[in-house]
C-alpha cells in the first residue's frame, strides 16, 4: 500500500464553495480556500461562482456568501455559509470526517451535488 495515498474513506469527500466573483467577501476567501485544499489533498476542493454556473444552480439560492457544500460520495453532509477562516472550515471537514458532526437529510444539497456534478465538477 503507497503510503502517501489517501485512505478509502477519505478520497471520496468533495468541499464546493458557492461563491461569485462580484463578492469582496468571496475575492478575499479564495486565498484561504486554495490554502485548505492545500492542507487536505486527500479532499476534493471545487470553486463554483454561482452566476456563471446559474443552469446548474437551479432553483437555489445562495442568499450568503461564502458558502460551502460538503459532500461524501454523491451525499451532501453539510450545506450552508460559513466563516471564511481555514480553522473553521478545517474544523468542520474534520468532524464531517470524524463521524463526531451529524448533519441532517439534505435533499435539495444532494440534487445541487448531483447537478454540478454533471455540469462543473467534471471539468476540474
Amino acid at each position: 500500500m503507497n503510503p502517501a495515498a489517501p485512505e478509502p474513506a477519505k478520497r471520496d469527500w468533495q468541499v464546493i464553495c458557492l461563491c461569485a466573483e462580484w463578492c469582496g467577501v468571496c475575492r478575499e476567501w479564495r486565498g484561504i480556500f486554495a490554502q485548505a485544499a492545500a492542507a487536505h489533498p486527500e479532499v476534493r476542493f471545487a470553486w463554483v461562482d454561482v452566476e456563471d454556473e446559474a443552469d446548474a444552480m437551479g432553483d437555489v439560492d445562495i442568499e450568503t456568501f461564502p458558502t460551502l457544500l460538503i459532500a461524501q460520495g454523491r451525499h451532501a453532509r453539510f450545506f450552508g455559509p460559513v466563516q471564511p477562516t481555514l480553522g473553521h472550515v478545517t474544523r468542520m471537514l474534520m468532524g464531517l470526517q470524524a463521524g463526531s458532526a451529524t448533519a441532517p437529510a439534505l435533499a435539495e444539497a444532494d440534487a445541487l451535488l448531483s447537478r454540478l456534478g454533471a455540469a462543473v465538477l467534471h471539468k476540474l
